[in-house]
């Protein structure tokens, strides 16, 4: 048995916290720093908590082996357990030749660049962060923008700042899963559960969604974007919002993602049916193509720095519209049929299906119960608090059938039906999803395994509790430290394994609400995902330029500090009696 100790490095809290931290800093330095590898930097700093664990605060050499096991199965299942299935799922209809198809009905929704940003980088690619995230969104998007036109470096900047609102509910919540769990293994506060983190976050992102998709037609056109796009924008924005809200909070944790998405896709859609730009913005990698919808589209009114643009007074026709986008003629699209579209759809509507399937209550009390789901005492760990009671992180829950990757892979094998593909392609593309991942598979286990040492040992309670220090001026550094989480590890389930737990620990300390800050270090580590080098790395490879992220990184960096900053004022608003009833 192994009790923890607030301060077993020479009797000082100041010195045991510096210690505990030293996990963390290596990690940053190697990743932020050195730019080494993140699997190897995973691995080195889960190396570094294991010395500082067994040297420093005196944990026996096998209580911190089991717990840096138990951490980094976790990371495999149930975390990494969806990513993988989730990725095949997607891998199926590239094999299939069938995601093509989905990006060219993208394309015809609308040939405008401003309202594909939002349709595609917005509100699909939340859909694929709500399936898979860690930076599948981010890869798959930014090549749909490519394919349609739009500029290398715009295409970039759009996907990784979508990539944001989003996040904390990717991967079917499991940034939020990891919280609940790491943060309910080491304090009894009520509410730290899955469902009440999830209801907090889900009171805080959907404020930032308002605004994203105003940023993206900014990004994209400027002012002028503003100006002529600001209605779909906003319609995508508040319909995603209040979805977001009302299914974290009233309908499932898991599905939030899923749910926002398509009925703001759906919102935007119908906008289109009733409504179109003044003009309508096009570009290719020459230059920017601007056309109007109308009679007299065509004629060049204002030419410069290889733009065109062309304004009409009603009527139908395109001006301008990309090859791929659906017209016809040079280089025209291949025709797809409703049947093809269908098909091409299916796979997530299959995945939705299956969820709203196991989300219901009889269902899932059902499913949560044996066989299919187990709950065991990791076997030969023992760890108590510096109180003396039993760490709850030392129960693994294993639910393996109502797991949300076993779902997917049930997805997998009706969309290989739908989608005609052989047993023996889809097994061919399962393992090769498998070597995609590999290193992403090393990385998450690390950081898991790094994440549950940290907390078992009491290094975090340590640094929990001298950061206390701060009083309540630590409301405000909540958020940036989730930032800092995610910039560094390029995901918002490693910052919540990371910090989570610390979070709780100093907010009891500092006497703030615990809930409050837990989800703040989820909803301020969105924002952080577009500077995070992981991601910049996927964004630079996807649109062929890779060696230049710092291009990249200077064009969302201000954004990703605007909007941290807002989230600073949220969070300490919602601290004080103006936003406290927000709270659940």
């Amino acid at each position: 048995m192994f009790q923890q100790s607030l301060d077993p490095v020479g009797g000082s809290l100041a010195l045991s916290a510096l210690c505990g931290a030293l996990p963390l800093l290596t990690l940053f330095v190697l990743l932020g720093g050195l730019r080494m590898r993140a699997w190897l930097a995973g691995v080195i700093s889960l190396a570094v908590s294991l010395v500082v664990a067994i040297a420093l605060f005196e944990m026996p050499t096998g209580q911190a082996l089991l717990t840096a096991s138990e951490g980094a199965v976790f990371g495999f299942f149930p975390i990494m357990w969806i990513v993988i299935n989730a990725i095949w799922v997607y891998n199926l209809t590239v094999a299939s030749g069938h995601f093509d198809v989905l990006r060219r009905s993208f394309g015809r929704v609308s040939p405008d660049h401003r309202i594909q940003a939002v349709i595609i980088a917005f509100c699909f690619g939340a859909l694929l962060e709500a399936l898979a995230g860690f930076g599948t969104p981010v890869a798959i998007t930014v090549v749909m923008l490519m394919a349609l036109g739009l500029p290398p470096l715009k295409a970039a900047a759009t996907a990784l700042i979508a990539n944001t609102a989003p996040v904390a509910f990717g991967a079917l919540a499991v940034p939020i899963t990891t919280l609940a769990t790491v943060t309910s293994g080491v304090s009894k506060a009520p509410g730290l559960d899955v469902d009440t983190l999830g209801s907090m976050v889900g009171r805080q992102t959907p404020l930032l969604a308002v605004i994203v998709p105003l940023i993206l037609v900014f990004v994209v056109d400027g002012r002028r974007g503003l100006r002529q796009a600001w209605l779909p924008a906003i319609v995508a924005g508040v319909v995603f919002a209040i979805a977001q809200f009302v299914a974290s909070n009233y309908i499932s944790v898991p599905l939030t993602d899923i749910v926002a998405s398509l009925v703001s896709a759906a919102a935007v859609v119908l906008l289109l049916r009733v409504w179109t730009p003044v003009e309508e913005v096009t570009e290719t990698t020459s230059g920017a193509e601007v056309g109007a919808a109308g009679a007299g589209a065509g004629e060049p009114v204002a030419v410069g720095g290889g733009s065109r643009v062309a304004r009409s007074a009603g009527g139908t026709g395109v001006a301008g519209a990309p090859s791929g986008s659906g017209t016809t003629g040079a280089g025209a699209a291949p025709h797809d049929s409703r049947a093809d579209v269908a098909t091409a759809y299916a796979p997530y509507v299959v995945i939705i299906a299956l969820f709203a399937i196991a989300n219901i209550p009889a269902v899932k009390t059902a499913l949560a119960t044996e066989p299919w789901a187990v709950a065991f005492q990791w076997p030969g760990l023992d760890l108590r608090n510096s109180a003396g009671d039993p760490l709850s992180s030392m129960t693994f829950n294993f639910n393996w059938l109502p797991a949300a990757g076993t779902l997917m892979v049930i997805a997998g094998l009706i969309s290989m039906v739908i989608l005609r593909i052989s047993p023996a392609k889809a097994l061919g593309t399962y393992v090769n999803t498998y070597r995609e991942l590999s290193r992403a598979i090393v990385t998450v286990m690390a950081v898991l395994g790094l994440a549950y040492v940290m907390n078992g040992s009491g290094e975090t309670t340590s640094l929990g509790v001298w950061l206390a220090g701060a009083g309540s001026f630590y409301v405000v550094l909540a958020p940036v430290l989730g930032w800092i989480g995610v910039a560094v590890t390029g995901s918002d389930t490693s910052a919540n394994a990371l910090f989570g737990a610390l979070q709780v620990q100093t907010a009891a300390k500092a006497g703030l609400d615990p809930v409050l800050m837990a989800a703040a270090n989820s909803s301020g580590g969105v924002l952080g995902k577009m500077v995070s080098p992981q991601n910049l790395a996927i964004a630079a490879a996807a649109v062929g330029m890779a060696g230049r992220e710092g291009d990249i990184f200077r064009k969302v960096l201000g954004w990703s500090l605007a909007m941290l900053a807002i989230m600073c004022v949220i969070v300490a608003l919602q601290s004080t009696a103006v936003l406290s009833w927000m709270v659940p």
